[in-house]
């Protein structure tokens, strides 16, 4: 689900900087797609107030307005277009509404819409990018909503969009200013490729809300924990030469079968050490994705790259597995005379748990009958919990159907889904 999008040399600074790390700045006057400003704080430059659509138009309106967000430059779009369309019917439904552009990120922006205040109260939180496509192989219009056999398909409409459009539908009927605590809806960049916009919120120094539910297709099942990722390159660098006198250099690709075996042995120490049985794959994973090195077979390797896969369990700190893996890495070569280097591919995404005592949790049970699980996928949640809310994951469609060609969202789960979604407002803001 998350690509690499980091690069940092974490060797020698394991504290280096996030992308995106720095204060969001509230959204000026950036360039429109529609000539409309995005400041809803000024009430002299507000675009013009437009009643909200029917469920399957906002829906037929998000998928038409691509916002792919990808690390490969002729892939990645704004999601500026989504946002506009979002602030609008917020607004209308009795938001406040606040955009915010994400630091370092041109482009990229988060919605934060809000009615009701208090110290508790219930935020709904979506991504509203999508992964790129694959237009040949997909049987309709990516980009125009379709009903076929009780379907919705389009980009985005389990993953995660349509979300939004059902939120906005179930709380149509809520008057907005009788909560008695607030109501957030966030709507965030980039989820697909850096989470730099649910990484800059935790910059903002603003309580958002107590209680948080991520809206990721989950068949409408919650879950409160989910693995974390990182991805490693390993490059041994040594010196080429004739392969008849192997005196006459330095082979990396001996050096890096050194470090394999070491990196198979950690694997084998970190999985007898934790497991979680809620997990389908219950221990944590290293996978060897991918290596390269020398390039013929008659000169001694020179240089030689690996690029390897971590899953950690909730618990694991990214940041002691990669010191961990440096110093068995830099133990295994020591007077070899190799020069090892360990690059990150992306930042990481921490493993994510909520207590399974917190009330949101016990209550997205109850609703459902289901207790909250665990899944393999990241989201956005480690985030938000750690602004100081407890996070659920909870939404209607398939994680199947994510990131897939002909990707839909089945009808069925619309009304159940929006029933969940209006006893949540009714327990959380209020009562």
């Amino acid at each position: 689900m998350v690509s690499p999008t980091f690069v940092a040399r974490f060797d020698s600074d394991p504290s280096a900087p996030a992308r995106c790390a720095s204060t969001p700045a509230r959204l000026t006057n950036p360039p429109s797609h529609s000539g409309m400003r995005l400041d809803e704080t000024d009430p002299v430059m507000q675009p013009p107030r437009m009643s909200i659509p029917s469920l399957p138009e906002m829906m037929r309106q998000l998928i038409a307005t691509p916002s792919v967000s990808s690390v490969s430059p002729q892939w990645d779009q704004s999601n500026q277009g989504v946002i506009e369309v979002l602030s609008g019917w917020c607004r209308d439904a009795g938001f406040a509404v606040e955009i915010l552009d994400v630091p370092d990120c041109p482009g990229k922006y988060n919605l934060i819409a809000s009615a009701g205040s208090g110290p508790e109260g219930l935020v709904l939180s979506g991504h509203t990018d999508t992964v790129p496509y694959d237009e040949g192989k997909w049987n309709t219009d990516p980009f125009r909503l379709k009903e076929v056999d009780q379907r919705w398909y389009g980009l985005g409409t389990a993953d995660m969009k349509g979300f939004f459009a059902i939120v906005l539908e179930a709380i149509r009927d809520f008057d907005l200013s009788s909560l008695n605590q607030p109501l957030v809806l966030l709507a965030t960049a980039d989820e697909e490729s850096s989470m730099c916009g649910a990484r800059s919120l935790m910059d903002i120094q603003q309580k958002l809300g107590r209680h948080a539910l991520i809206g990721e297709p989950t068949g409408l099942k919650p879950i409160r924990m989910h693995k974390g990722i990182a991805m490693e390159a390993i490059r041994v660098s040594g010196t080429s030469g004739h392969s008849s006198n192997p005196d006459l250099g330095n082979n990396a690709l001996e050096g890096m079968h050194r470090l394999m075996t070491e990196l198979l042995r950690w694997r084998e120490e970190l999985q007898s050490q934790h497991r979680n049985p809620l997990f389908e794959v219950e221990v944590p994973t290293v996978n060897l994705g991918h290596i390269h090195g020398g390039d013929n077979p008659n000169r001694i390797c020179g240089h030689c790259e690996l690029h390897i896969d971590i899953r950690p369990l909730p618990g694991m700190s990214l940041e002691h597995l990669r010191e961990d893996m440096d110093r068995r890495l830099g133990a295994s070569l020591a007077g070899s005379g190799l020069k090892l280097e360990r690059v990150s591919l992306f930042e990481g995404l921490p493993a994510m748990e909520t207590d399974r005592d917190a009330l949101i949790v016990k209550t997205v049970e109850q609703l459902t009958n289901s207790p909250a699980g665990a899944v393999a996928f990241g989201t956005e949640a480690p985030f938000l919990n750690a602004m100081g809310m407890d996070t659920v994951i909870l939404g209607p469609g398939s994680i199947d159907q994510a990131h897939q060609p002909d990707e839909y969202l089945a009808m069925d789960q619309l009304e159940p889904a929006m029933r969940i979604i209006r006893d949540l407002v009714n327990r959380f803001c209020l009562t």
